[in-house]
């Protein structure tokens, strides 16, 4: 019987993309034993105003930038073309259905999220399809966590969100779009061929 195919959907605005995102996934693939990690970049984030929020062409485009030289990286444009608000049941309901049960998926998202992850849609729906990391940089406390979630939802599922320390995680989307609002330097904060898309096509300029 073939073994079932580890499978990692990283959830994200990716506005901009940056090392941060690339690193994660690419340690959580190493200990986690993946066979893929496949981006996907949200449409309509409920937790986000739209109006802040670059256009989902180019945040899909400079996704496919960045992770093209990693053959275990994919990208995809489920939550983009997909109607009405992005939310993660949603997309790992997806997944489940072009698998067919052939793969067992993990959900790679930060820390910061994860906090929220009591507000997100049908929570227990969610953790019972899928296994969260939950991404965080270090210093960023996730103590209590565990009791904050376990008052609301049942001991097993709790054990599905898994914390994992990521160093490259103190780079963020929110400084790289303040530094180029500024006229400061980006570079070596992300792949060099997303820093020329941004200068292009005048993104967040």
């Amino acid at each position: 019987m073939r073994r079932k195919l580890k499978i990692a959907i990283m959830g994200g605005t990716f506005d901009p993309v940056h090392y941060g995102h690339l690193v994660a996934g690419e340690a959580a693939r190493k200990e986690f034993n993946l066979d893929k990690v496949v981006y996907v970049p949200s449409g309509r984030p409920p937790h986000k105003q739209e109006k802040n929020i670059t256009e989902s062409h180019h945040r899909y485009l400079m996704t496919v930038l960045a992770t093209t030289t990693n053959r275990y990286f994919d990208v995809s444009r489920m939550e983009i073309d997909r109607e009405g608000h992005s939310y993660a049941v949603d997309t790992v309901a997806q997944f489940n259905e072009k698998y067919k049960g052939r793969a067992e998926l993990y959900f790679i998202t930060g820390g910061d999220a994860i906090l929220e992850i009591l507000t997100w849609k049908r929570v227990e729906d969610l953790l019972r399809q899928c296994t969260f990391i939950a991404a965080t940089r270090p210093g960023f406390n996730l103590e209590g966590l565990q009791d904050k979630l376990s008052q609301k939802l049942p001991q097993q599922l709790c054990q599905k969100i898994i914390p994992f320390q990521v160093p490259a995680l103190a780079i963020s989307s929110t400084d790289i779009r303040t530094r180029i609002r500024k006229g400061d330097p980006i570079k070596y904060l992300l792949p060099e061929n997303v820093e020329n898309y941004i200068y292009k096509h005048r993104i967040y300029l």
